[in-house]
């Protein structure tokens, strides 16, 4: 015998009823949820300026372009040719790694010889890179003077 079996649906609980906000508390709040926002755009700005290094470089320039005045675009021209440099090395580099054996590269003749043609070369182009870039990046350009 298959007897069906009925379930009751749950009590209905009567939610306590709380009346809405007044307006104004409703208005003095987002009030204050604009003014916290308004605050941390500000502390974001504030935290994004002290972490940009633009500005301390083109003060380095300013500070010396008596001396050194076509510094920057020296260094804008010498970082495209570097850059170029750069990843015709990694080019290389990467050929060389995918086109041998896994076995080849773990000989210690073979990976001697694969640090000292690419592992110094690289490692000193992208220190070159590192340091000639921002001075490139501060350099000002002819368009922001006009």
């Amino acid at each position: 015998m298959n007897a069906p079996i009925y379930v009751a649906p749950p009590p209905a609980v009567p939610l306590p009823e709380t009346p809405p906000p007044p307006v104004r508390e409703v208005t003095a709040l987002l009030r204050q949820l604009v003014g916290l926002q308004q605050e941390t755009v500000t502390l974001l700005k504030t935290q994004l300026a002290q972490h940009d290094t633009s500005g301390r470089w083109k003060a380095f320039l300013n500070r010396w372009s008596h001396e050194f005045p076509n510094i920057g675009g020296a260094c804008k021209q010498a970082v495209t040719t570097l850059e170029r440099a750069y990843l015709t090395l990694v080019r290389e580099l990467t050929e060389r790694v995918n086109g041998t054996d896994e076995a080849d590269i773990t000989d210690e003749f073979v990976l001697g010889e694969f640090l000292d043609r690419y592992g110094i070369r690289l490692g000193q182009l992208g220190n070159i890179l590192g340091q000639l870039g921002p001075l490139a990046d501060a350099a000002s350009n002819p368009e922001e003077k006009a």
